[in-house]
């Protein structure tokens, strides 16, 4: 323990000795001013009962003396500010999750396993905040950045349900032999997914479907406090980057990414496996992917291929693992006020003055 104010103990210790050397010498100096005097009075200073009597006044008015010169030490100790200079740990770095979904059909195979493996990482955060969009056309906040885990596990849980009904939507549109019973069930399909459609596919007829840079941007500015708040942000996005527009999009991806690496926002890029790629005649493969990787890669952060041998799980794995994502402990150094002792002192002094004090009266 130290003294923030320790000028308050060099001068008051010795103003304090001075003040009870003073007193003492005074005392012994006081004679006898007159006064009635009484006569005899060896006799009752010689009676077993005075003289116990006479010892315990003497005794209290000591033990009160020093109770009182330890309670005005401790009273100069509290006004001197008594304080420990600790290493605190304050916890750990905190990250600010997205999860930047392209929710177009053609890839609701990887995201069904994403959102599926995505669901034990949230369970075990601690402090990070996640949050999710989906976009198509337009782009839906479909979480907010929370700490909620429940909450984020139960609209995860809405999107394998959602993801599902694609997949099951997809399976019946790429069979030429589908049966009657079958395209019965695809159109009760179609009125689900409209539901979850909602709101990603405003402008559709007009701007065109998988606006992936549009999607990114759009993530991006998600981010509470994007300018101002100094934590680790990261995208996971999930994505085939086959881009549909009918129009001039408003952000292209190099752009996006462009606007991630000047926030500091680290970018993870998820692409599907070739065999369930279904677009091979309209766009090429390879170049979808060099596109996706280099604008992925210029903000630090890792392209995927989702393949046999690397499964959606080992890719979330390894996202976990990156050094952007590491969690590490923040320790600052803080002064600790320490009152305790020396005002329990305190409160004993003067409780202790009082007892005696009535002792002596009674």
């Amino acid at each position: 323990m130290e003294l923030k104010y320790p000028l308050v103990l060099k001068i008051g210790i010795p103003v304090l000795i001075l003040a009870v050397i003073l007193l003492h010498v005074l005392k012994k100096k006081t004679k006898y001013k007159g006064g009635v005097r009484a006569a005899n009075t060896g006799f009752v200073r010689n009676l077993p009962e005075y003289k116990r009597y006479r010892g315990l006044q003497l005794f209290l008015r000591g033990a009160m003396e020093v109770t009182g010169l330890v309670a005005i030490v401790m009273t100069m100790i509290l006004v001197a500010r008594p304080v420990k200079t600790e290493t605190v740990n304050n916890g750990t770095k905190k990250r600010d999750i997205y999860l930047n979904l392209d929710v177009s059909y053609s890839i609701c195979y990887l995201n069904y396993d994403l959102v599926e493996c995505l669901e034990d990482v949230v369970k075990g955060l601690d402090g990070d905040r996640f949050g999710i969009t989906i976009y198509n056309t337009s782009t839906v906040l479909y979480v907010p950045m929370t700490d909620d885990y429940d909450f984020i596990i139960k609209k995860l849980e809405d999107l394998k349900e959602y993801f599902n009904l694609q997949k099951q939507y997809m399976d019946i549109y790429n069979n030429p032999d589908a049966s009657y019973d079958e395209l019965n069930k695809f159109y009760e399909l179609q009125e689900e997914l409209d539901y979850y459609d909602a709101g990603t596919l405003i402008n559709n007829y007009t701007k065109g479907s998988s606006l992936i840079g549009e999607g990114l941007a759009s993530c991006l500015y998600s981010f509470p406090h994007l300018d101002d708040e100094d934590r680790t942000r990261v995208i996971i996005m999930s994505t085939d980057n086959a881009q549909e527009n009918l129009s001039e999009p408003l952000v292209e991806l190099d752009e996006a990414s462009d606007l991630c690496k000047k926030n500091e926002v680290t970018v993870f890029g998820i692409f599907p496996n070739e065999e369930v790629f279904s677009l091979t005649n309209t766009y090429n493969y390879d170049n979808l992917e060099a596109e996706m990787k280099e604008c992925v890669e210029k903000t630090g952060g890792a392209f995927y291929k989702q393949s046999d041998s690397l499964p959606v799980r080992d890719i979330v794995k390894d996202i976990q693992s990156q050094k952007v994502m590491e969690v590490n402990e923040i320790t600052i150094t803080k002064v600790v006020d320490k009152p305790a002792v020396p005002a329990i002192i305190l409160l004993i002094s003067i409780i202790l003055l009082i007892i005696m004090g009535v002792i002596i009266l009674l």
